[in-house]
């Protein structure tokens, strides 16, 4: 038989592909083009905080986020007050660009000191009687509503519960139960509401909590999926099972779409592979390894990836404060440089630090990035000939400078010759 009277011919006439086979493709790879769209959706498309900052709940106040606010300002005025002695604290350059980042960290810690607050239930606060946590998660939630209404809260907002083990979790569930209803009760559920599940290590505990977020949904009269959270990685069960497969990854998968982020946790997921506390810290080989696991799990999932934090405080005299600063400067110019865009902030004083290394990072990059997505879009070549994934990492680099106010958008559009809508095109955020 000839090619022709097998009816199989290509685009030129020649031999090509059967309407059957094409049809057999189709049906095989349709479930696999369900699981991908379902598992990895790719960006969310929202703003991802530079930074969480833990408050234990005894010490939330209706004052606490302008509180940080002001003690971040005046540490920074008193030990870092000139670009020059900011380049003198944190060993660095005293250029234009710092400059101009000295400039916008004051002017950040002035309007938003933080991004994203999470009211600690869990080792911040510790154990409680009943009675008086019971009162705390209302009060927090309290709190919450009242700052939201005001105009006073940071975009994201939160707590972190006990974790799932049997000791503490009809503990954590009813803090939980309280809080939500409390907020319920005040005006509603805030638009940057976060929860955070500590110490997980089986990925059950995220089926748990999923289950508890869809009974409160449903008891609620809220729409499905409403409640998300975030899974701290603290444990070595998280990242390594007794199978030998990578735990977070299922944890992803056992969330079902309700999982924003994973936040790596320093003290406990490093006392946990036997570190001595004076070596636990974010860039120890044992972080880089977790962190890794978790980055590859994570990707395209539109799960974030947060880094932990150091808990060395900038207080004391200048001296001690700028070895601190020196230190936790150079910690988040590393997690930023292996694409971890958010950390933790234990104390106001971590604020500037923290500011001027995410500015930095932004500010330095802005002319290059600019000009290699404009030429991409362009289609101009240049000496650098990037792929459309390279377009995304660019056109992404440059909205989360937008979001956390380390660029501005005119200087954006005048780099590139894109408007936001067409920068958050070529990044993948729908």
């Amino acid at each position: 038989m000839s090619q022709v009277e097998t009816g199989a011919t290509g685009p030129t006439g020649a031999a090509g592909f059967s309407a059957a086979a094409r049809s057999a493709v189709d049906a095989l790879l349709a479930p696999v083009d369900a699981d991908l769209a379902h598992r990895f959706p790719g960006d969310p498309g929202t703003r991802q905080p530079v930074h969480t900052v833990y408050v234990p709940a005894d010490a939330f106040a209706a004052d606490t986020v302008r509180s940080w606010g002001r003690q971040a300002l005046a540490a920074f005025d008193t030990h870092a007050g000139t670009p020059a002695e900011l380049a003198r604290a944190l060993g660095v350059a005293d250029d234009g660009l710092l400059a101009e980042v000295h400039r916008r960290v004051r002017a950040k810690l002035e309007r938003e000191p933080v991004e994203d607050l999470r009211i600690d239930f869990e080792d911040g606060y510790g154990p409680r009687p009943d009675a008086e946590e019971d009162a705390a998660a209302v009060r927090a939630a309290e709190l919450l509503a009242a700052a939201v209404a005001d105009g006073s809260a940071p975009p994201y907002l939160g707590i972190r519960i006990k974790c799932m083990e049997a000791a503490v979790r009809d503990r954590g569930i009813r803090t939980l139960e309280l809080f939500l209803g409390t907020l319920l009760a005040h005006g509603g559920l805030p638009d940057g509401l976060v929860l955070t599940l500590p110490k997980v290590t089986y990925a059950e505990q995220v089926t748990a909590l999923v289950r508890l977020l869809a009974d409160f949904e449903r008891g609620a009269g809220l729409p499905e999926g409403r409640l998300r959270f975030e899974i701290q990685i603290e444990t070595t069960q998280a990242i390594l099972g007794p199978d030998g497969r990578a735990t977070v990854a299922r944890m992803i998968a056992a969330a079902e779409g309700r999982a924003t982020g994973l936040h790596y946790g320093t003290f406990d997921y490093s006392a946990a592979c036997g570190v001595a506390a004076a070596h636990q810290s974010m860039d120890h080989p044992a972080a880089d390894h977790a962190k890794a696991v978790m980055q590859v799990a994570a990707a395209g999932t539109g799960v974030r990836l947060s880094d932990g934090s150091t808990n060395v405080v900038p207080t004391g005299t200048t001296a001690q404060v700028h070895a601190a600063w020196k230190l936790h400067h150079d910690l988040v110019r590393r997690s930023l440089a292996r694409a971890y865009y958010q950390g933790w902030d234990m104390h106001p004083a971590h604020l500037p630090t923290r500011y001027v290394a995410v500015y930095s990072f932004y500010r330095e990059g802005l002319a290059a990035a600019a000009a290699r997505l404009a030429a991409y879009v362009a289609k101009a070549g240049g000496d650098v000939m990037d792929e459309p994934a390279t377009a995304r990492a660019l056109s992404g680099y440059l909205l989360r400078g937008l979001d956390c106010g380390a660029v501005d958008l005119a200087e954006v559009r005048e780099a590139t010759g894109l408007d936001r809508s067409r920068l958050d095109a070529l990044a993948g955020r729908g």
